[in-house]
């Protein structure tokens, strides 16, 4: 028997149910809540001002300035004084005072010496007698052989202060490369996110159909099976969905290991944080721009001036070992005096001339020279495998930054043409609804084309996300850091 009025129902139903559909998938992206729109810049501004690695990255510039500090300590004045006396059988055998202030010059090498000697007793050595008021003397020791380019206390020295450069570079590797895994893990959960909210629009998507064939099967105009497929859809999404909520939670958790409060206590990022969105109409860097990057790296590349400063730190030690070859010859000279006090004016020649004065002279030179010579091959032997490293080192960071601008090219072009792809792919789904509103399609040919859809648009999704993960590595691998 004829029911028109059951027609035109079943009719109206299949209409909503296609709106429904079209107004769902003309809302791709969410209406989000700007508050909760947790940035690349947010997350930057958090991780460089409480970053616990960050802090520590900090540490390496302190620590050589530090060993700069404990290396001046060689050029620090030092006082020195002993005193010792001796008494028996109401005899003083000896009283002996010694005392001297030793200030290391930078200049040659030289010491300068102000001393205080008193050595009065009755046993006390003739060479060392003096009067009971003492002797002052006012000297100076130089090296004229070994010790008067460079000696260890000036080869100590500069090679801290060359460290300091090193720990600068070190400071600034720890940091960038901290900062290009945090760049991931942000992308990564971007990822994570698009295709959370896509699989649960699909299940949306799917219950929405599920109700309005089930309808349609109730009232006879569908076949039960019709029903049963557009159900165990809905139930394979689901199952999908479920899986993409845990990728989620892990990828949030994941992020979360980078935040932290100002009093250095972890932080957890919200459950309902969304990412910054991304659209498709992507431009990677100029040209200009990576001649930039290469040339910045050739010059400022942390592992680069690493190395150069090894460089230097070897040229200040081959200085010194050559140094070491030359005969110790060193000389010193004191003029003595017997005033104890300067208060009255400043000493002059009636204090000191040149009758009243001890001198000195040490020599000695080893016949070989083998440990000498030896440690000086050796340091050149470390000079030209530096040599070596440089120069492999600076290629491989060359065409690892033109190697991560390739990437960025290759995705530029992926993206462009899958996002073509989308578009194709809801054309024909858009056809195939059309198709199947007047009979000449099937459920089965509608949920086949709308699940490709899904996968496609998570697959754009996925590319984005590598996109903005080979950004960040082009200017890590530069040396440096994405400015946002």
């Amino acid at each position: 028997m004829y029911r028109p009025h059951i027609k035109v129902k079943q009719i109206g139903l299949l209409l909503v149910m296609l709106l429904n559909f079209a107004v769902a998938w003309a809302q791709n992206k969410p209406t989000a809540d700007t508050t909760k729109v947790f940035s690349l810049e947010d997350l930057r501004m958090m991780v460089f001002r409480y970053h616990p690695i960050i802090k520590q990255a900090a540490l390496f510039t302190q620590t050589a300035k530090a060993n700069v500090l404990q290396s001046l300590g060689y050029f620090d004045p030092a006082l020195k004084a002993s005193f010792g006396s001796k008494m028996f059988g109401n005899t003083e055998y000896y009283n002996h005072w010694d005392s001297e202030l030793k200030v290391p010059l930078w200049l040659a090498g030289a010491d300068l010496k102000v001393g205080y000697d008193r050595n009065v007793g009755t046993y006390t050595n003739p060479e060392t007698r003096t009067s009971l008021d003492g002797l002052t003397g006012v000297g100076i020791s130089i090296p004229l052989g070994q010790g008067l380019i460079i000696d260890s206390r000036r080869n100590t020295l500069r090679q801290a202060k060359i460290m300091v450069q090193y720990a600068e570079a070190e400071q600034v590797k720890q940091v960038n490369g901290t900062w290009y895994e945090i760049v991931k893990d942000y992308w990564a959960w971007y990822y994570a996110y698009r295709q959370l909210v896509l699989s649960q629009e699909g299940v949306e998507l799917a219950e929405r159909r599920f109700k309005a064939v089930n309808t349609q099967t109730k009232l006879g105009d569908k076949a039960s099976i019709d029903s049963v497929e557009a159900y165990i859809t809905v139930q394979e999404r689901i199952v999908q969905l479920d899986k993409n909520k845990v990728e989620l939670q892990n990828a949030r958790l994941l992020l979360s290991n980078h935040l932290w409060n100002e009093e250095g206590s972890p932080l957890e990022l919200p459950a309902d944080a969304i990412p910054q969105m991304v659209g498709v109409n992507i431009e990677k860097p100029s040209r200009m721009v990576l001649d930039t990057l290469v040339q910045k790296a050739a010059n400022q590349h942390p592992e680069l001036v690493k190395l150069r400063t090894k460089g230097s730190q070897l040229a200040v030690e081959r200085s010194y070992r050559q140094e070491m070859l030359k005969p110790k010859i060193n000389v010193s000279g004191t003029l003595l005096s017997k005033r104890r006090s300067f208060d009255s004016y400043v000493p002059g020649y009636y204090d000191y001339n040149w009758s009243n004065y001890k001198v000195g002279l040490d020599f000695v030179f080893p016949l070989f020279l083998r440990s000498e010579r030896g440690k000086l091959r050796e340091v050149k032997l470390k000079q030209q495998q530096l040599d070596y490293d440089i120069q492999q080192s600076g290629r491989e960071i060359k065409n690892d930054v033109l190697s991560a601008y390739n990437d960025l090219t290759a995705y530029e072009a992926q993206i462009n043409v899958q996002a073509q792809s989308v578009k194709n792919q809801e054309a024909l789904l858009k056809g195939e609804m059309q198709k199947f509103e007047l009979g000449e399609s099937t459920l089965f040919l509608i949920n086949s084309r709308e699940t490709k859809l899904i996968d496609m648009r998570i697959k754009l999704e996925s590319m984005i996300a590598g996109y903005e993960k080979s950004l960040a590595a082009l200017y890590y691998k530069a040396g440096s850091r994405q400015q946002l």
